[in-house]
């Protein structure tokens, strides 16, 4: 049973990689009520480093036995990571709020979107499996129509940027566009092909039957979240040369026929959501303004012309922050409660 109390030991596992630095800021902002905080990454950032509350706190190597006394693990340093120190930390008494691909498909793990599915939080048994990036995205602003209409089936594309590859992966992109831009050859570290100027199929892994992993965990995730394995999906993941906050276009089909007025009203008032639909303007969501904000925006709100069941709607929302840190720290949030 997770102990009650005034102040927590939080540790941050991955902490100077893109999302544990956000992971790091979000803390801050929502004054996490944070006793002790331990920096934990490789021995290469040993000693680096940063600012929470005014004070310096040194980033510390991640050993077992770092997890003493630690009440929380925000973990974000990859799967094999966390599959070898997770046990490490719940052998000591901490639950892991895991933002890694290695639990979530465990079935003795939870898989939670806060706005969704809350309740399962409860059943862990020491670890939380945050959902991938796109999927939190998804099923964010879907959760609320599915709720009044049920879904029966979703395409979905999407337009990823180069943050769900890492800090590294943003810089490479900002390299390669310098390069471009001045006649030189772009060079490739992090992505398999040229990202600046470019957009290819998401660089994960193609299985037999021709999707890949970044889709397969679209799929098996929000079935496991929505707790219903009849839903439908058809994703195609596509990385594009943006900085920051993932798009997507999203078709689903419905029980029952859509009114879009009902929807938007429904989505307006939907937690973690802000509806961005401005027809006459030709204003709807851009991952430029979704970059920073903790909503996923969504918009481009219009039934299908061939299907009256169907819905279309886009969504922009920020990788780093709704799809990945700040819903590992709601999720802390609610756990406390």
């Amino acid at each position: 049973m997770f102990k009650k109390k005034s102040k927590y030991n939080v540790a941050v596992m991955g902490a100077t990689g893109a999302v544990g630095e956000e992971m790091l800021k979000i803390l801050e902002e929502r004054r996490f009520p944070v006793d002790r905080l331990v920096l934990l990454a490789s021995a290469r950032s040993l000693g680096k480093k940063y600012s929470f509350h005014g004070k310096q706190i040194a980033v510390e190597e991640l050993k077992e036995n770092s997890f003493n006394g630690i009440d929380i693990v925000l973990a974000s340093a990859g799967g094999s990571i966390s599959k070898k120190f997770a046990p490490f930390a719940v052998k000591a008494g901490a639950i892991v709020i895991d933002n890694t691909s290695a639990y979530r498909m465990d079935p003795n793990v939870p898989l939670v979107i806060p706005e969704i599915n809350p309740e399962d939080i409860q059943k862990h048994k020491g670890i939380i499996a945050n959902p991938n990036c796109s999927t939190i995205i998804m099923l964010v602003p879907v959760y609320p129509i599915h709720k009044t209409n049920r879904v029966k089936r979703i395409f979905v594309s999407t337009y990823q940027s180069a943050s769900g590859a890492g800090a590294r992966a943003m810089r490479e992109l900002e390299e390669q566009s310098r390069d471009v831009l001045a006649g030189r050859p772009a060079k490739k570290e992090i992505f398999p092909h040229q990202i600046a100027f470019n957009l290819f199929s998401h660089n994960s892994a193609i299985k037999d039957e021709g999707y890949n992993e970044e889709e397969l965990k679209m799929v098996k995730e929000t079935q496991k979240i929505f707790h219903d394995t009849k839903i439908k999906i058809t994703p195609t993941t596509v990385r594009v040369p943006v900085f920051r906050a993932h798009s997507e276009s999203i078709y689903l089909e419905l029980e029952k026929t859509p009114d879009i007025a009902r929807i938007r009203k429904i989505l307006s008032k939907a937690p973690g959501v802000k509806v961005v639909d401005d027809r006459e303007k030709n204003y709807f969501p851009m991952p430029l303004e979704a970059s920073g904000q903790d909503d996923v925006l969504v918009g481009r709100l219009r039934k299908d012309l061939s299907s009256s069941k169907g819905l279309c709607l886009f969504v922009s929302g920020d990788q780093l922050r709704k799809g990945a840190a700040l819903n590992a720290v709601q999720i802390a949030e609610i756990l406390i409660q």
